[in-house]
């Protein structure tokens, strides 16, 4: 974890936010930005113009502005990649995160899993992460393994390390946990993999918002995030994969945009990243998503990162002198944290916060598994963003001090 800095105004960027306001103008303590992180104005002004002024399709018009939006398109492409230290040729846009672990498991999963195999997953995947590898584990035989967590609410790498075989063909895992804010190791767990012969996917969703990620020094073989907890619009998101990967996966779906040449008797399929991509993209969001990158790189994401533990280190000292609540997860938490109360459900301590124009996430966070192993339905989770500042965890604060009085 980077170092913790003082956590009173590291960054002040909500004037930007246009949604941090309730309907009669009063501060919205906005504390659910693992769900999706509330939008710029930049961005929003980006999806805009792309809506509007800028509109056209891409890649099949011969007149200029189509032209124009092809290559702002294609730009975004490189953009999304470099973000991730990819190249553009590995570059898939796709609908969210979850699409892109569905391909991968569709495409790569169906084509290459035979009986016998197995898949490594952990216990704190989301079900984004789990349902698609049941699934093609239905369909090919193939069977599922998954890793536990040390104490503290991180994967177990060395409990993994020994459950690895090499009948492991894919090893997926949350780069970051979204209940926990636990951090993977992700580069000694994709050289765990590679021992075995295994190959590597990454559930980035909650890393890219707060992490600088490099897919190459990382060493994985896929990687996945969405543009909508990276401050840009819902509806698309990247999966990045080897160029030699991708080029041996078939199409997952056809239509427009995928083909080489179509007739009755035979189509063929245009390389990757296209041949992923079939139908009229999302334009104005891949626009979108390119307006979120720029606004976060001129922060800088290690800014952002830094600016997050720090109110996770204050919102866990604060909730620490709160002997009703059971705080989950481990000390350098990354933005997220996850706890409970005695005696009251996560839903009430919600609708309570609520009124005081707190917004918390809760329940079971699509990670029920995760619920299970921790011996509870449900979880109250607050989880920060470049907007959150110390008035957010007072605000919280305040709030679960009136919980605990209502509900004695």
């Amino acid at each position: 974890m980077m170092a913790t800095l003082a956590p009173t105004r590291l960054l002040d960027h909500r004037a930007e936010f246009p949604g941090l306001v309730t309907g009669d103008g009063k501060p919205w303590h906005y504390l659910d930005s693992a769900a999706t992180a509330q939008k710029p104005r930049f961005v929003i002004d980006a999806i805009t113009r792309a809506y509007g002024a800028d509109y056209a399709t891409v890649h099949r018009g011969v007149y200029a502005r189509s032209a124009d939006m092809t290559i702002a398109y294609e730009n975004a492409r490189a953009k999304a990649a470099r973000f991730i230290g990819g190249r553009e040729d590995e570059t898939v846009f796709v609908r969210g995160a979850t699409e892109g672990i569905n391909l991968v498991a569709h495409s790569w999963g169906l084509t290459n899993l035979k009986p016998g195999d197995r898949i490594m997953l952990s216990q704190l995947e989301h079900h984004s992460n789990i349902v698609p590898w049941q699934m093609v584990a239905e369909r090919t035989g193939a069977h599922i393994d998954v890793a536990p967590l040390t104490q503290d609410g991180q994967i177990d790498l060395d409990a993994m390390q020994a459950m690895l075989t090499e009948r492991h063909k894919m090893v997926a895992l949350a780069h970051i946990s979204n209940v926990l804010g636990s951090v993977l190791d992700a580069k000694r767990a994709a050289a765990l993999a590679h021992n075995v012969g295994a190959l590597m996917l990454l559930d980035g969703c909650q890393a890219v918002p707060r992490l600088p990620v490099d897919v190459a020094e990382l060493g994985c073989d896929f990687y996945v995030y969405s543009a909508h907890k990276l401050y840009g619009p819902t509806g698309i998101g990247v999966l990045w994969g080897r160029a030699a990967l991708l080029e041996a996966m078939p199409p997952w779906q056809g239509g427009g945009a995928m083909i080489d040449r179509v007739s009755f008797e035979r189509t063929t399929y245009a390389p990757p990243p296209q041949r992923f991509e079939a139908g009229t993209p999302h334009i104005a969001g891949v626009v979108g998503l390119a307006a979120a990158i720029d606004y976060v790189e001129a922060i800088g994401v290690g800014a952002i990162h830094a600016h997050e533990c720090a109110l996770v280190a204050e919102a866990q000292e604060a909730l620490a002198g709160i002997n009703t609540i059971r705080v989950f997860g481990p000390k350098d938490s990354a933005g997220i944290l996850s706890f409970e109360m005695q005696g009251v459900h996560p839903h009430d301590i919600g609708t309570i916060l609520d009124e005081a124009n707190v917004a918390i996430r809760a329940g079971h966070h699509c990670a029920q598994p995760l619920m299970d192993h921790l011996g509870v339905p449900a979880t109250a989770r607050a989880s920060f963003g470049v907007y959150s500042s110390s008035d957010d965890v007072e605000a919280l604060v305040r709030g679960l001090d009136r919980v605990r009085r209502i509900f004695g």
